[in-house]
Parts: structure tokens; C-alpha cells; sequence
């Protein structure tokens, strides 16, 4: 059960990325200041720890030498870790993108 959590963990970590950069672009709308600095390295932070998590729950699967499980999720796992990966820097992109028509104003 403890080594299921990872995924979960995973999961909410990845979701949590993600609202951190909404936030930051809605709050960004209403004022312009340097947090939004802080929301992109927390944002790329959690996203890089719900990879971890990935990482850490494969390390899991090899060690109790469950290499069907390993090979029936590696393809999933690729796939939502590329996901999550793009989506987050696609949307700190924006962030940094509006940041700056915004402070040029």
C-alpha cells in the first residue's frame, strides 16, 4: 500500500504544478509584482518532485522484482511525466510572456 501512495502522491504533486501556475496568472492580473518569480521555481519544484515520485515507485517495482508490473506502466509513466513536463514550462512560458507585456506597459 505505501509504495501505491507514490502514484498518488505523483498525481496530486503534478495537479498542485499546475494550479500554482493558474494562480500565478490569475493573480498576476491584478497586480504586478516579483511573487510570480517564487510561483515558477515552486511550480518547476513540484514538478520535478512528482517525477521523483515516479522514479521512486519504478525503484520500488525492480526491487521486489515485479518486472511485469515495470513493463505494463513504463509507457504510462513516459507519457504523463512528458506531459506534465510541457504543460508546466508551456505555462511558466506564459507566465514570464505576460510578466513581461505587462511590465512594459
Amino acid at each position: 500500500m505505501g509504495a501505491g501512495l507514490l502514484n498518488l502522491g505523483s498525481l496530486m504533486l503534478g495537479l498542485i504544478a499546475w494550479i500554482i501556475l493558474f494562480i500565478n496568472l490569475a493573480v498576476g492580473k491584478k497586480q504586478m509584482n516579483m511573487k510570480w518569480i517564487a510561483l515558477t521555481i515552486i511550480s518547476f519544484s513540484v514538478c520535478a518532485i512528482a517525477i521523483c515520485f515516479q522514479i521512486f515507485y519504478n525503484l520500488y517495482l525492480v526491487k521486489i522484482e515485479d518486472f511485469a508490473a515495470l513493463a505494463d506502466t513504463m509507457r504510462g509513466v513516459a507519457v504523463a511525466s512528458t506531459v506534465l513536463v510541457i504543460v508546466t514550462i508551456l505555462l511558466n512560458a506564459l507566465t514570464l510572456r505576460l510578466y513581461r507585456e505587462r511590465s512594459a506597459l
